[in-house]
């Protein structure tokens, strides 16, 4: 089978950091063009805008989008039509609405749309998705705590009303308990912490329980320095389970487990390509509801200004 001619939209960070090594070490994809606004991809055409590279590139067959989750729908939305499958960097949307009907264009067009998250494809994150299914958690602590000045340095767009603040981290702590816990969960209450000069909090909690009853709570803050964390602690009968450092790192009852080399990115081009060459899509929205639901519950608690 030829390689998918691939486009990428949004030349920024992720994009250079993550997305452009993954694409580059998988013989299923050969990146023929970038369309960005600011930025650019050496060696190959770039264009401002999606419409002239598609009109400039008729060959392209999927596209990588890596703009603000603001700007996405619009999009995947042309794309779509033009005939194209979807990457989508996560959140997969602005809204459940936007990722509901893109959903369905892509049926409609028999393209595939993938709503990728990173985090589950953590070396740690199988393994423990594993020893839950047959040793039931008892309760669930995550925190995710790390510093916004560090990951995320003058990015106005984050600290704006659909930029998601402090769950555009959390959510990936989501995405992963989403995956490993054995019954789904749903938020009871949450308090969230807005600066009193951005509209998206620096920090939440959430008080979760799972269908059967076991308690989850998750910690979220923008404000750590030093060392940064990212952690989910299960308790089990079998004893406790802690994924450390995004899911790089698992211990079972005390003892660190062997897992294969981090490739977060890699795995998830991979699985794009499945899904192209399968003529699939996977669009699991349950991280970004749970985000929805914190919004829609969570009692918002005003503190001082954040400024870069």
């Amino acid at each position: 089978m030829p390689p998918i001619h691939l486009a990428i939209v949004g030349v920024g960070k992720i994009a250079r950091d993550q997305h452009l090594p993954s694409i580059a070490g998988n013989a299923d994809f050969k990146l023929v063009a970038a369309a960005s606004r600011n930025g650019t991809v050496d060696g190959i055409a770039n264009f401002t805008s999606m419409k002239a590279m598609f009109d400039s590139t008729p060959s392209i067959d999927a596209v990588s989008l890596c703009m603000p989750p603001q700007f996405r729908y619009d999009a995947a939305y042309e794309a779509i039509l033009a005939g194209k499958h979807v990457f989508l960097e996560k959140p997969p949307g602005a809204t459940l609405s936007e990722v509901e009907s893109l959903t369905s264009l892509a049926n409609e067009k028999g393209v595939s749309l993938f709503a990728s998250w990173h985090s589950r494809y953590a070396p740690g994150v199988e393994t423990a998705k594993s020893f839950l299914r047959t040793n039931v958690p008892q309760s669930v602590h995550i925190v995710w705590k790390e510093d916004v000045r560090h990951w995320h340095p003058n990015q106005d767009w984050i600290w704006q009303a659909g930029g998601l603040g402090v769950f555009d981290p959390g959510i990936n702590a989501l995405s992963i308990l989403t995956h490993i816990m054995p019954a789904p969960v749903f938020i009871r209450s949450a308090t969230l912490e807005f600066p009193e000069n951005r509209q998206a909090p620096i920090a939440a909690d959430l008080k979760m329980t799972s269908a059967n009853g076991i308690p989850v709570h998750v910690e979220l803050d923008w404000r750590q320095t030093g060392k940064q964390t990212w952690d989910i602690v299960a308790e089990t009968s079998a004893g406790q389970i802690v994924l450390m450092d995004g899911g790089s790192k698992l211990t079972i009852d005390g003892k660190a487990i062997s897992l294969p080399a981090e490739a977060e990115y890699p795995e998830l081009y991979r699985r794009f390509a499945d899904l192209v060459k399968n003529k699939q899509s996977d669009v699991d929205i349950a991280p970004l509801r749970h985000v929805a639901d914190a919004f829609l519950t969570g009692e918002r608690i005003f503190v001082e200004p954040f400024h870069d």
